[in-house]
């Protein structure tokens, strides 16, 4: 059991202003593997303050001072890396190899290419007699889930300090105890005080009095779009940058010339992954009409064959959902599937065979879905994938931008020019092409209800810079 009580705040570890202990869950377990506290508007309070002060002098350190600060962070966290590993896999139940190897090598990833990105980022220009430079917003609060924890915080607290910005970070109250680790990790880097502060507690107090306060500058939120739309509210007033990655419906559209089976069994594991608790994962398979059966067959065996167990098991290839919330709000959709007429072709309501507690959900497979259910419309956020047929590469497109979300799609073909043609027609932020993965240094973010504004690289240092220009900046010469 961790008992980590305090926040970091002002650089150092203080008690809340009104003790508030909950336990944190372990979701493979059903019972409580720490405890945190919940803050309040009071703690936000001290915790803005103390940016507040910090800001100024922090934003005219040089950029060789923050490329180092990166760099300490970076040497730090390598000590600590299975440390952290092994927290995400308690507070949110993800198998060990995914997160030694994928969920906590991700901050590390995000603090390395915001150095490289800051090492050669063009803070000014000059135009003539005109300068162009590009200033820290200020004090900024980051809030952040819990699906990739670690990655989440990392995208936000690397290019917040490599622009030069203080901040407030409150991490999910869910899976808070990687967040706290990492502020150690920042302590003992030698940020200066009140540069990087955390504040736990939950979104509708201490995110809402976050997004609400006058001294913040800028909110970087990512969750769900309803969450978003409550941040986005409370910032309004303060007329605030708000800079939001939100949820997906993301569609693998695999073309007919491509090799059906394999792109399916492909695109069924890719859903499947951390137990389909990834905004931008492809949960949408889109598929040509005569191959339906072949590409719901090859879906349905993967799912059959993907081993749902105790994260700790070399075996597993997912563990649970994060909570009992999520767990009955899947299932409620599961059922809804079935309701509206889909076909269920492999997993279904309840947990997997053997498995009698913790928040496992059954890799669930629909076919013959079409885009106006339930099951095609909303984010479920569990490992069920639907499969849509379609009539032509038309058809596909169309369909594929049939949703109110827009963050990431897949396409897979074996001619590559169709492939880039198709990509071009879709509206999402991004586009991977027969299954090319994620590049740490290029733009991260959505269209439509999936967000605004972009992560990682030089693009998540920009979020966090205003834009200045100096009129005579050099004396103009006489004409």
């Amino acid at each position: 059991m961790r008992e980590m009580l305090q926040f970091y705040i002002d650089g150092r570890w203080v008690d809340p202003v009104t003790p508030n202990p909950i336990d944190v869950i372990n979701p493979a377990t059903e019972k409580p593997c720490g405890r945190i506290s919940l803050g309040s508007a009071a703690d936000v309070d001290k915790a803005v303050a103390a940016a507040n002060r910090a800001a100024p002098a922090y934003a005219l350190t040089s950029r060789d001072e923050r490329m180092q600060l990166l760099q300490s962070i970076l040497d730090i966290y390598a000590r600590r890396h299975d440390e952290i590993a092994t927290v995400i896999m308690e507070e949110m139940g993800a198998p060990w190899g995914l997160a030694k190897n994928a969920q906590a090598p991700s901050g590390p990833q995000h603090f390395a290419a915001a150095r490289k990105a800051l090492a050669e980022f063009e803070f000014s220009r000059q135009h003539k007699t005109t300068l162009v430079t590009k200033e820290p917003i200020g004090p900024c609060a980051l809030i952040t889930p819990w699906n990739w924890p670690m990655n989440q915080v990392a995208v936000k607290v690397a290019p917040a300090l490599a622009a030069g910005c203080t901040m407030v970070l409150k991490p999910s109250e869910i899976a808070p105890f990687d967040a706290m680790i990492l502020a150690e990790i920042i302590d003992e880097a030698g940020v200066p005080a009140g540069v990087f502060n955390l504040v736990n507690g939950d979104g509708p107090v201490v995110g809402a009095a976050l997004s609400a306060h006058p001294d913040i500058a800028m909110v970087s939120f990512t969750g769900s779009t309803r969450a978003g739309v409550s941040v986005a509210q409370n910032a309004a007033p303060g007329v605030k940058r708000v800079a939001q990655e939100l949820g997906g419906k993301s569609a693998n559209i695999i073309l007919d010339d491509a090799d059906i089976a394999k792109s399916a069994a492909r695109g069924a594991s890719a859903c499947f992954e951390n137990s389909g608790q990834s905004c931008n994962a492809p949960t949408r398979m889109l598929v040509p009409r005569k191959h339906l059966a072949e590409a719901t067959e090859a879906a349905a065996k993967r799912a059959m064959s993907t081993v749902a167990g105790d994260p700790q098991d070399e075996n597993t290839r997912i563990g649970p959902v994060v909570s009992e919330t999520q767990w009955n709000k899947i299932q409620g959709l599961i059922e809804q599937g079935i309701k509206e007429g889909a076909t269920l072709a492999a997993g279904g309501p309840g947990r997997p065979s053997g498995l009698d507690k913790g928040y496992y959900v059954q890799p669930t497979v629909f076919s013959d879905v079409t885009n106006d259910m339930t099951i095609a419309r909303e984010e479920i956020f569990g490992p069920v994938l639907c499969i849509i047929p379609y009539d032509d590469e038309e058809d596909a497109v169309r369909i594929a931008n049939d949703t109110p979300y827009g963050l990431s799609g897949y396409v897979v073909s074996a001619d590559l020019e169709r492939a880039r043609s198709v990509a071009a027609r879709l509206r999402t932020g991004m586009v991977h092409i027969n299954g090319a993965p994620l590049d740490a240094m290029a733009p991260f973010g959505g269209y439509k209800q999936s967000g605004n504004g972009r992560e990682w690289g030089a693009h998540g240092i920009d979020e966090f810079l205003e834009v200045k220009s100096v009129y005579g900046f050099e004396e103009r010469k006489a004409s």
